[in-house]
């Protein structure tokens, strides 16, 4: 076999081989990295577009390609724990290659850093909600009363209550928000659902997980939380309803109430102009009972 040959079977290998690419995505991040000598850039922009090149390169030779974000502290860590110089690029690509197993990651698909780098800080702010609210869940033991795991039942509760929810909206995509404020934390969870001509619900599974996570976490711990729902369908208008969080039950908010939340800035308070076309009304009727209550 020539070398020729061999060359091109190497190429047709490469294709079949999926890689994970680590991102710097700030500038303070980036800084940090440049301490090593072995990490050549000193620019963070020009960093960033010869990052585009590769990933462009990649998918041009038919490479599925992954993109994971790179945190320099834990980096450090890793390669302290695992006794591993970290001015060294070999290190760097361990790392990365861990971070595709147990990191947020989301595929490369052409598109430009700049719609790519906030999809992917998302992403990692996904996973540590979930993360957050998994843990507290399952530190909240059993029931004082009736011995049953609290996280269990809430988790048992919320997935109740999302069906709920999902069974009594309007035709068309729904764009649901839940929030939970559990001192010193402030959750958000984000779900998309659409109908499927069967009626059933087409979801994400990873967004379902999260955001009944996190609204089991507000019934568990009894925390101040609210759902608010927006439907989308063909030749009709918008509808934005919401609930307010009470222990184990969804109550009701009035339209004035989803309409000052939808035109308030969250940040600063200040009001926002509404959306025209936009009908805020009060939610359907949930027809739902709650659980034995868990003192605790």
């Amino acid at each position: 076999m020539t070398h020729t040959e061999h060359r091109t079977m190497r190429r047709m290998l490469r294709r079949e081989i999926a890689g994970t690419v680590g991102l710097l995505t700030d500038q303070d991040d980036f800084t940090a990295m440049r301490r090593y000598r072995s990490f050549a850039f000193d620019d963070h922009t020009t960093y960033l577009e010869q990052m585009e090149a590769l990933l462009r390169t990649l998918t041009a030779e038919g490479t599925h390609t992954t993109v994971t974000l790179f945190d320099p502290q834990e980096y450090a860590a890793f390669c302290a724990d695992r006794g591993l110089e970290p001015d060294a690029p070999s290190s760097r690509t361990r790392f990365t290659a861990e971070l595709a197993a147990t990191g947020p990651v989301i595929p490369y698909e052409g598109q430009p850093l700049e719609e790519l780098l906030p999809d992917l800080v998302d992403e990692a702010v996904r996973r540590i909600t979930w993360q957050y609210a998994t843990t507290v869940l399952s530190g909240l033991g059993a029931c004082a009363s009736c011995g049953e795991d609290i996280g269990h039942a809430a988790c048992a509760r919320a997935s109740h209550l999302l069906t709920r929810v999902l069974d009594t909206a309007g035709p068309g995509h729904r764009h649901l928000v839940c929030s939970v404020s559990v001192p010193p934390e402030a959750l958000v969870a984000v779900l998309h659902a659409d109908e499927e001509p069967d009626g059933t619900h087409r979801i994400d599974e990873a967004e379902a997980l999260e955001f009944t996570t996190v609204l089991a976490l507000g019934i568990a711990t009894r925390a101040a939380g609210g759902l608010v729902m927006r439907t989308t369908a063909p030749d009709s208008t918008d509808r934005v309803y919401g609930w307010r969080l009470r222990g184990e039950r969804l109550e009701p908010l009035t339209a004035g109430e989803v309409f000052d939340a939808y035109c308030t800035d969250v940040e600063t308070g200040d009001l926002v102009s509404p959306e025209s076309g936009v009908d805020y009304s009060t939610p359907p009727d949930l027809d739902d009972e709650p659980m034995r209550d868990h003192p605790h």
